[in-house]
């Protein structure tokens, strides 16, 4: 382990993170807003920590598989810390823990906020916010990696360390190319939707903060109400057609591009998200008609941008959700579960693996009724090795009890159950809003202080995938 070598890639992403707090700066000064000098500082912060690693310590192109796990962790926890410092020094709402569960919720595309009122923060801070979630949707180091010119051999150890074995299929390219296609599908679908929400009426401000929050799949609105604010049936629509195309595979989105429509076709994984989608859908419309809403048509609309909304782990809303029938909540307590495609900017516990699990518990009942058959896991045709599929299960039966164990020391803290179980899948989901008290047009602002740490380290777990995060606080990841 080269401490050294550590800290001169972290560096890159500290000074990526300046970057973004500068132009923060730039808005707030155009605005003339009280945000300046809290960004400014900020940036200034960022970017001497990141440049002196730079500086004192030679360059490298060879890092250990060890070395590229600790870069990657300690890059999203220093992001995280660097990113609530605006927060402190502008004040208002912001504590310390206040600013952290908004840097961390910001920089995991969480979405969930700690404020009470979003709209008096000044538009430099505004911009910084949905900054967070446009640097950690696709991925801090990936980011810093498409953009370094040449780092040899560190750029795939770097990748492999960043990206989960699933979101690395239909990816049949060099690393230098699969980064590139990451962050051009990324910045071109951000940009096409800023258009379309311009056209939709929307100020440029706005547009492009939304586009920021849609595309990272994190929610962030620079209104209280959420997209709910503009009583606009286009912008729900732009807003939905991004959010679905941003939980998709974005190598399959890239082969669309490309002319190859074919792959994303035979995806039974997209055949899948969508198909629930769409079920999720009619459901709740079916629990909300005439109860909330008299006609079909008001009722799919609602239904379908929540369900489309927690399905994508984006969090936006246009509806308190938390006034709905208990069928409806049932129904988006598993979307926000279970979230969208793996390769995407969304959170949970993906649909790839329900797909897995799914068909592992078929393999199973095929298997007690002739044990002599010879029954494989296929998915989109290819074979699941054993290792894949126990390594799926092993996921799902971890990330379902850090949301139990999360949910009973919230309980256990005086806040109630469907708060806290909604709260906890939603933080360790990356969703955002979930129900009770931390409602979609509500927010985290009476969770007790350790609540809140319990969320932020659910954001993370959630985001990391869990073991790598749990792996960093182990000390044999160290030697």
């Amino acid at each position: 382990m080269r401490p050294h070598i550590i800290l001169r890639y972290i560096g890159f992403v500290l000074l990526f993170n300046a970057i973004f707090l500068f132009f923060s700066a730039v808005i707030s000064a155009f605005n003339s807003d009280s945000s300046f000098f809290p960004l400014l500082y900020s940036s200034v912060i960022s970017a001497l920590f990141g440049a002196f690693p730079l500086i004192f310590v030679p360059s490298t192109t060879k890092i250990s598989n060890k070395e590229g796990f600790i870069i990657v962790i300690s890059s999203w926890l220093l992001s995280c810390l660097v990113g609530c410092i605006p927060y402190i020094l502008w004040g208002g709402e912001f504590s310390f823990v206040n600013a952290w569960f908004e840097s961390v919720s910001g920089f995991t595309t969480t979405g969930s906020t700690i404020l009470t009122n979003v709209e008096a923060l000044p538009r430099g801070l505004l911009f910084w916010r949905s900054s967070t979630h446009w640097i950690g949707g696709m991925g801090i180091i990936i980011f810093v990696l498409s953009v370094l010119p040449s780092i040899g051999s560190a750029r795939m150890v770097l990748y492999r360390a960043e990206m989960s074995s699933l979101a690395m299929d239909n990816f049949h390219y060099r690393t230098h190319k699969t980064l590139h296609i990451l962050v051009t599908i990324y910045v071109g679908m951000t940009f096409l939707e800023t258009i379309l929400l311009l056209f939709c009426g929307m100020n440029l401000f706005d547009a492009i903060t939304h586009s920021f929050a849609t595309i990272a799949t994190g929610g962030f609105s620079p209104k209280n109400l959420s997209v709910a604010y503009y009583k606009s049936f286009t912008v729900e629509i732009v807003v939905m057609i991004f959010m679905i195309l941003s939980g998709i595979h974005f190598g399959l989105l890239f082969l669309c591009i490309s002319g190859n429509f074919g792959e994303i076709r035979k995806s039974s994984i997209v055949r899948y998200y969508i198909l629930a989608l769409m079920i999720g859908t009619v459901l709740t419309a079916i629990s909300l008609h005439g109860n909330l809403f008299e006609g079909w048509l008001e009722a799919l609309r609602y239904s379908a941008f929540q369900i489309i909304s927690l399905g994508t782990s984006t969090g936006f809303a246009t509806a308190d959700s938390s006034i709905w029938p208990i069928s409806a909540k049932i129904l988006m307590i598993f979307f926000t579960l279970q979230c969208a495609c793996a390769g995407s900017t969304s959170g949970g516990i993906k649909a790839d693996r329900l797909v897995i699990f799914w068909k592992a518990i078929k393999k199973r009942l095929v298997k007690i009724q002739q044990p002599n058959a010879v029954v494989t896991v296929k998915v989109n045709k290819v074979n699941v090795s054993d290792d894949a599929v126990e390594m799926c299960l092993i996921f799902i039966i971890f990330y379902l009890a850090v949301v139990s164990v999360s949910t009973l020391i919230l309980s256990a803290l005086g806040v109630d159950g469907l708060t806290a179980l909604s709260g906890s899948a939603a933080t360790m989901g990356n969703v955002g809003p979930g129900f009770g008290t931390v409602g979609s047009l509500s927010n985290y602002s009476t969770i007790p202080e350790i609540g809140k740490w319990i969320f932020t380290a659910d954001m993370l777990l959630g985001r990391l995938e869990i073991f790598a995060f749990i792996m960093f606080f182990m000390p044999s990841s160290w030697r």
